[in-house]
């Protein structure tokens, strides 16, 4: 549409707003009530223009093919003036000295403080919450704050209450820290007078500002940091991010208080005698060549072993699996997907061709049913989960698979809570329904998939009546859910670690993606096929890297001979052939004495490794373990060197987040003290022991992985830098990248999608008269993994402890109140905790989370692991209860 304002024609496309218009042709148009993340409201009457002659405020006011705009006439400005005055006339005037969108507009307007209230309505402060205060006095109840919470978090926490001039924005009927309130920072954000603002951070107090991507979940959310004097002033959403469009959450919007904590690692430590001790990088370094070298020359390089980090950026971990095998000389390097997503790896490759998830997360908004599979992303990943609630409570139907009540089952359409260990069976039933009621799309199968004899055959065993003896659904929920995500148009799968970290963690990913080939919702623009959320922030970069003891960079079999001749002629140098050792099997190799020496690369095994009393006997066994940390873990206290690295607000490279998108991060601080870049340090390690890995920079690093890799071969820093973020495949720097995968062919080798016919198995552990309870593990909102980097913030001031949640009956059959101190017992471990009653969790079922060391969850879980990918069976752990 073509649209004239102020004499220049401007294209705005159809559903744009007269205000876009203005903004297009440059024409200067005040709001306050206004946020692009939200539907205008047209409540302050500030951008009021006329509109071919008549008044109308720009911002509710559709724009129109031909229309004439007029900004800046006197008698319409002296209106919005009049307007702006009635607002601010009972505020103080100290609002003026705020750097705030209220003060900018004031000026704009002509409005002085002369037009304000000497002094403040006396409304008072809410200053309880640790990040967010409220100055009531300072509130013009636009009520951006509220719609933010309401349309954008779906946390319903704020309202307006008050009368007349005295309405301000409330957190409820009691304070702010104990309202609904989930601290994502929006009302923080959308705020246009300071009212509601960040603890302690005063408007304005940045002196520069860095734009990187968050080092916590897998979400992959933009940020820009704002910093003075050196140390981080406040972090805010970037609205240009794609994934989350300017929306945040509480870890990536306020947990950045652990950069200055007094225990970060700032000098190399070095073992002497029982202690470790501060050394030089000299010394430190020299430990490293001397013992590795040594361990190497008497025992050859498999006797050394290497667990990369999903927390560090794939240049770094690039480097990392390159020192292993091209200096090191073996391919014993593994990553953290191991013990979670390493299924979904398995799975979707054999499924698809590729390991990753199928479509952007934009199509969220997009599908008009989402299944939601063993996954709690309104905690684990926030924004996504807040993305999935505004569509489910928009327009889409919702089933969630998930044995606890979580905040999308308690509003899901359907809620499947199969017992613990069912989700094979319960995948199969549905898919059973879908093919004997047609709900499934026999061109696509016909034409481009294979297996569906075989997969018919195997669900002749899986009848509703069967998966209820199996799983406890019932046949009229199994029908239900069959229906809505069976008839929907557009149907998306979004699953998490409760179908993955299981002993058939696999099985059930095959079962679950049979169910977007049966429906032909993958490949073909039709649905929103199938994306795993990823829980590290990079999680799917660390295994694209090739930190993977039988795969090289880009997912290229270290067996097959094409991928390791195009390694070894790019690295210089001949590569193993063989297999390494996965991260379960070399705690085993280091117990039997295999592997001597281990190096561990930002991660705490010690404490998020299953088993952890096997995890800490293998470091013990070790003649010699590196750790490279930004804090002193338990498993830096195993090692015999510690070598101080640097966090993600300290670092320069790469992110890929959970739907493959390449993203830039990008350093806003220094390291502390000594400590050094991961990507550093790993170049020093190889210098130290004789050799050039050839990559001084990180961009270097990722433009030898684009020639080694096919997969990237169009990414690079500069390209991120100008175009901003990439999906991979991107095979040429003239590609795009594929945001939604298999359009026109598979990646299998018959280019055809394959059913999987998979048997249900039963977990690997079982409940029995001694061990009747199940415990099932996972994360809460406000913490992240071991805790590590959260619990140095003010988040432990919202969550301070862990707590065991048990249902109401269980709980009174052991004669339990809230807050009891509960004695939780394995075969393997025993920990305690305080009980936290609560309906979220099944009778005969218990939760808990693995952020804190004092209660060590992991001391509890099993050795158990997929047959496939040896990931870990985290959600089934047979335990007992008893009342200390």
């Amino acid at each position: 549409m073509r649209v004239v304002v102020d004499g220049r024609t401007v294209e705005v496309p159809h559903g744009a707003s007269v205000l876009d218009a203005a903004r297009a042709a440059g024409a200067p148009v005040p709001t306050l009530c206004h946020d692009d993340r939200l539907s205008p409201a047209g409540q302050c009457r500030v951008c009021l223009v006329r509109v071919d002659g008549r008044i109308a405020a720009a911002c509710v006011t559709a724009a129109a093919d031909g229309q004439h705009v007029k900004t800046g006439d006197p008698d319409v400005a002296a209106m919005a003036r009049l307007a702006l005055e009635l607002t601010v006339e009972r505020l103080p005037a100290t609002a003026l000295e705020l750097p705030t969108e209220l003060a900018a507009c004031c000026t704009e307007l002509g409005v002085g403080a002369d037009r304000f209230a000497a002094a403040g309505r006396g409304l008072g402060r809410d200053d309880s919450h640790p990040y967010v205060h409220l100055d009531r006095d300072l509130c013009i109840a636009c009520g951006r704050c509220v719609r933010m919470c309401d349309d954008v978090q779906g946390a319903f926490a704020l309202t307006l209450a008050g009368r007349g001039a005295d309405t301000v924005v409330a957190p409820g009927a009691g304070s702010w820290a104990q309202s609904a309130c989930v601290s994502c920072g929006g009302c923080v954000d959308t705020c246009p007078t300071g009212a509601i603002t960040q603890a302690g951070r005063p408007p304005g107090t940045a002196t520069a500002a860095v734009d990187t991507t968050c080092g916590y979940c897998g979400v992959g959310c933009a940020l820009t940091v704002h910093t003075a004097d050196g140390a981080v002033s406040e972090i805010t959403p970037d609205r240009r991010g794609p994934v989350n469009r300017g929306h945040a959450c509480v870890k990536g919007r306020f947990a950045y208080g652990f950069t200055t904590s007094p225990d970060r690692l700032t000098t190399p430590l070095v073992r002497r005698g029982d202690r470790l001790e501060p050394a030089g990088w000299e010394e430190a370094l020299a430990v490293v060549a001397d013992r590795l070298g040594g361990i190497v020359a008497s025992s050859g390089p498999d006797a050394v072993a290497a667990i990369c980090s999903a927390r560090a950026t794939n240049e770094e971990n690039y480097l990392m699996q390159k020192l292993m095998r091209t200096v090191v000389g073996t391919n014993n390097v593994d990553n953290c997907s191991r013990i979670c997503h390493a299924p979904s790896a398995a799975g979707l490759s054999a499924a698809f061709g590729l390991s990753g998830g199928t479509n952007p997360a934009d199509d969220i908004e997009a599908s008009d049913c989402l299944l939601i599979a063993g996954a709690n992303p309104t905690e684990a990943h926030p924004v996504i989960g807040a993305r999935i609630l505004q569509q489910a409570l928009s327009s889409a139907k919702l089933v969630v698979i998930d044995p606890r009540r979580t905040a999308l089952a308690k509003i899901a359409d359907v809620h499947l809570a199969g017992t613990p260990g069912s989700n094979v069976a319960v995948f199969n039933g549905l898919a059973r329904i879908m093919l004997e009621r047609g709900w499934i799309d026999e061109q696509f199968l016909a034409q481009r998939a294979d297996g569906l004899d075989e997969l018919r055959e195997q669900l002749a065993w899986f009848t509703p009546e069967q998966v209820a003896e199996i799983s406890g659904v019932t046949p009229q929920a199994l029908l239900d859910a069959a229906r809505l995500y069976g008839t929907a148009g557009f149907p998306s799968i979004i699953y998490g670690l409760g179908v993955t970290e299981h002993a058939h963690g696999t099985d059930g990913v095959r079962a679950l993606v049979n169910l977007a080939i049966l429906r032909g919702a993958v490949g073909t623009g039709r649905g929103g096929g199938v994306n795993p959320l990823r829980g590290q922030n990079n999680v799917q970069g660390a295994s694209d890297m090739g930190a993977l003891p039988d795969l090289l960079p880009g997912y290229q079999p270290v067996a097959d001979p094409q991928a390791r001749g195009r390694c070894e002629q790019i690295w210089g140098c001949p590569l193993p052939q063989r297999p390494g050792l996965r991260i379960p099997q070399m705690f085993d190799a280091a117990l039997d004495g295999r592997v001597r020496a281990l190096y561990v690369f930002g991660e705490n095994i010690a404490q998020t490794d299953p088993d952890s009393g096997h995890v800490r006997a293998a470091l013990d066994a070790c003649e010699f373990v590196i750790c490279q940390e930004i804090f002193l873990t338990d498993t830096a206290q195993a090692a015999d060197v510690v070598l101080p690295g640097a966090s993600f607000l300290e670092k320069d490279g790469t992110f890929v987040n959970f739907d493959r998108r390449f993203q830039r991060v990008r350093p806003a601080l220094r390291p502390p003290g000594l400590a050094r870049t991961d990507f550093e340090i790993i170049n020093a390690v190889a210098v130290a022991l004789g050799t050039d890995l050839g990559c001084p920079t990180p961009s270097q690093a990722l433009d030898e992985c684009a020639r080694v890799a096919p997969l990237y071969a169009g990414i690079s820093h500069i390209r991120l830098d100008r175009d901003g973020p990439l999906h991979w495949p991107c095979r040429s720097p003239d590609e795009p990248g594929e945001a939604r995968l298999h359009q026109e062919s598979f990646a299998t080798p018959n280019g055809r999608a394959q059913l999987a016919a998979r048997p249900w198995l039963p977990p690997g552990e079982q409940t029995d008269a001694r061990y009747p309870f199940v415990l099932i593990t996972g994360r809460r909102l406000v913490h992240y993994n071991a805790g590590t980097m959260t619990r140095r913030t003010l988040n432990l001031r919202l969550s301070p402890r862990e707590t065991l949640d048990i249902h109401p009956a269980d709980a009174l059959a052991l004669g339990l109140r809230d807050g009891d101190l509960v004695e939780i017992e394995s075969r393997r471990g025993t920990v305690a905790a305080p009980a936290r009653i609560t309906g979220d969790v099944s009778a005969g079922q218990v939760f808990l989370a693995f952020h804190f060391p004092e209660v060590a969850a992991n001391l509890l879980t099993s050795a158990a692991v997929d047959e496939v990918t040896s990931c870990p069976e985290y959600k089934v752990t047979a335990v007992r209860l008893r009342r200390c």
